[in-house]
């Protein structure tokens, strides 16, 4: 029992955890209405994105690198999309336009692999570069401009409710979209592949140390790549989700995204520079940013200093995910595989 005890105090999940209690109950005591059938849902549903594109950066980060193309990668694959079958004038279902999205997220994410896995380029510095170029080709080639109307299929999955709850007091009413399943299906398979396959134990041995990695006889260029790949899928997923829980498609609302789910991911214990971290820590420390993005106003705090709070969330999560590298020996050991790569 002890050394259980011990264990989770040891675990950056725990604390993530008792701090997002701790800031419900603020929360509930200050507005009596965090813990409403419907503030849950609400709170369920605006982690649906946020939370898929974490997956995606988690698995990034654990290799090692960082990417902050996927909100760029999203917004033109939803767009072309969207485009696309509105000129088609499509009205079947959603199936198609979220295969083809995710065709066109894959091509995209095979450009970030092939720079980063193959040629051995920054990660951060070539997805910053992709996502100028993802930017650029949206807004200048395809002429991006803001979609009130969406496909019919893409309208009616988003108006689909897995769940409605209706608050008795003030008789307001939320939905869970059906898209909920899709985020949790994503959780699943991911976990699945890190705990279960070779390539997910790849990503961890990566993340460690590049050149042990190979020397244990993992393909390091080519996990690299389908990781990167992996990553614009379920960048373009989240992306399709986004346009059709909004009913319309904008452009540019998701760019910027990719601070805070950054944060959230490094805030639930995911190293900074690689090689340690889970998916509990990864989805507790996004829900912990969601939560303070969607739950201010309860507690009657100005919306103008949700960008301080978030802010500061990242500070403290760089902070404790380089002190946790530098006691772990993780620094010294990114640092002799960085050095023995170049």
């Amino acid at each position: 029992m002890q050394l259980k005890t011990n264990k989770l105090l040891k675990q950056n999940e725990t604390y993530i955890f008792l701090i997002i209690l701790a800031l419900s109950f603020l929360i509930q005591i200050r507005s009596g209405q965090f813990y409403t059938s419907n503030n849950i849902v609400d709170i369920m549903s605006a982690m649906i994105v946020p939370g898929l594109f974490a997956i995606g950066e988690f698995l990034v980060i654990l290799s090692g690198g960082i990417d902050v193309s996927f909100p760029a990668l999203a917004s033109l694959t939803a767009y072309a999309t969207t485009k696309m079958f509105l000129d088609m004038g499509y009205e079947g279902s959603v199936f198609l336009p979220l295969i083809v999205a995710i065709l066109i997220g894959a091509v995209l994410g095979a450009i970030n692999g092939f720079f980063v896995g193959y040629l051995n380029l920054p990660a951060m510095i070539v997805t910053l570069g992709t996502a100028s170029v993802f930017k650029g080709f949206m807004q200048g080639t395809l002429e991006s401009k803001q979609l009130a109307v969406i496909p019919t299929g893409m309208k009616d999955f988003g108006t689909v409710a897995l769940y409605t709850a209706t608050n008795s007091q003030s008789g307001l009413s939320s939905r869970l979209p059906v898209a909920f399943l899709m985020f949790v299906a994503v959780i699943i398979l991911a976990f699945f592949i890190l705990k279960y396959t070779m390539f997910g134990r790849g990503i961890y041995a990566i993340g460690g140390n590049e050149s042990a990695a190979y020397n244990a006889g993992f393909r390091v260029k080519w996990t690299k790549f389908l990781l990167y790949v992996f990553a614009g899928i379920v960048a373009s997923i989240a992306g399709i989700i986004r346009v059709c829980m909004m009913q319309q498609c904008h452009p540019t609302n998701m760019l910027g995204m990719e601070m805070n789910i950054i944060a959230g991911v490094v805030l639930g214990g995911t190293a900074i520079v690689g090689g340690k971290g889970t998916m509990t820590g990864c989805i507790l420390g996004t829900l912990l940013i969601v939560l303070v993005e969607n739950s201010m106003i309860l507690i009657g705090v100005p919306v103008v200093w949700k960008n301080v709070f978030v802010g500061l969330l990242i500070v403290i999560g760089t902070i404790i995910s380089a002190y946790q590298s530098s006691h772990s020996g993780m620094g010294k050991g990114h640092h002799k595989k960085t050095k023995e790569a170049a």
